[in-house]
């Protein structure tokens, strides 16, 4: 099931942001909070079986306008201004291969198309070097191509786009 993000969760949240680093940022309570105050999307993924709270997974999206300093997300602003920011998407290692983040990533494209009717596509990044070969490939899948690469933060990544149909 795919739900909206709340406060109560953000201690879940950032279990799993904390286990996917350097896949995903590394945050505080207090950013993460912050991010999802930002966000247009941010959404959890429960699923029956997790002994811990519920939640197996999370995704956090920005609109055009968001108070984040990212420089990756600047960098679409700057370049891709009409489209949405994927800045985080991340799931418990328990949880992998079962198809959840295609399920994510198709409720936020829902959810684009329901809100932000004008949005001409979904941006993001994954790490090239350390490599994160399964995000790369998983997001090729998705359609996802390459626009640009940069150093954030000491990593360098793919820079990545995909129109919304």
């Amino acid at each position: 099931m795919l739900r909206d993000l709340t406060d109560t969760d953000l201690d879940r949240v950032l279990e799993i942001n904390q286990a996917n680093v350097p896949a995903v940022g590394s945050a505080t309570r207090s950013h993460l909070a912050h991010l999802v105050a930002q966000s247009a999307i941010a959404l959890v993924s429960e699923t029956d079986g997790d002994s811990t709270s519920g939640i197996s997974g999370f995704c956090i999206v920005f609109a055009a306008g968001a108070d984040y300093d990212s420089i990756n997300y600047r960098w679409f602003m700057e370049h891709h201004s009409t489209t949405m920011y994927l800045d985080r998407v991340a799931f418990d290692e328990r949880f992998h291969g079962r198809g959840l983040g295609t399920e994510m990533y198709a409720e936020v494209d829902r959810r684009i198309r329901a809100r932000h009717p004008d949005a001409t596509g979904l941006t993001l990044e994954v790490n090239i070097d350390p490599p994160n070969e399964p995000s790369l490939a998983f997001h090729a899948a998705l359609g996802f191509t390459e626009v640009g690469r940069q150093m954030s933060k000491g990593i360098e990544v793919s820079l990545m786009h995909r129109p919304l149909t």
